[in-house]
């Protein structure tokens, strides 16, 4: 429950213009899109970061992003929301914005399709 009432505070903060940050490509302060879940088959394995994909961990992997930075992202369908630290490039099917590790999908419900519409929120660079 704590938890997730620090998510939903930290969501409202994204919210706000005064705390909202640009993308060094563009003005957006937020961005939506498709979030994907990495498959079975990548964990265990090297990320572009050099870490390795660990379906406990609440990583993800975005094209643009310095690695290290959180991103809050939430689930448009069901408002869930989860922060994820960048750690990897991807993904690398257009019209997705993100790729999650197992356990971010599973918190964002959205594991069962493994596809879900999101809206992303930087809210700190490592």
């Amino acid at each position: 429950m704590v938890r997730m009432a620090l998510v939903v505070a930290l969501f409202a903060l994204c919210a706000t213009p005064a705390f909202a940050k640009h993308d060094a490509k563009s003005d957006a302060k937020s961005e939506k899109g498709i979030a994907s879940m990495y498959a079975n088959k990548f964990v265990g394995h090297r990320t572009a970061s050099g870490a390795v994909l660990d379906s406990h961990h609440l990583t993800a992997a975005h094209m643009r992003l310095p690695f290290g930075t959180k991103v809050l992202v939430k689930n448009r369908k069901n408002g869930r929301a989860v922060v994820v630290t960048v750690n990897d490039r991807g993904p690398h099917r257009k019209g997705r914005i993100i790729d999650l590790s197992p356990a971010a999908a599973a918190e964002l419900g959205m594991k069962r399709d493994g596809l879900a519409p999101v809206e992303i929120f930087r809210i700190a660079q490592h």
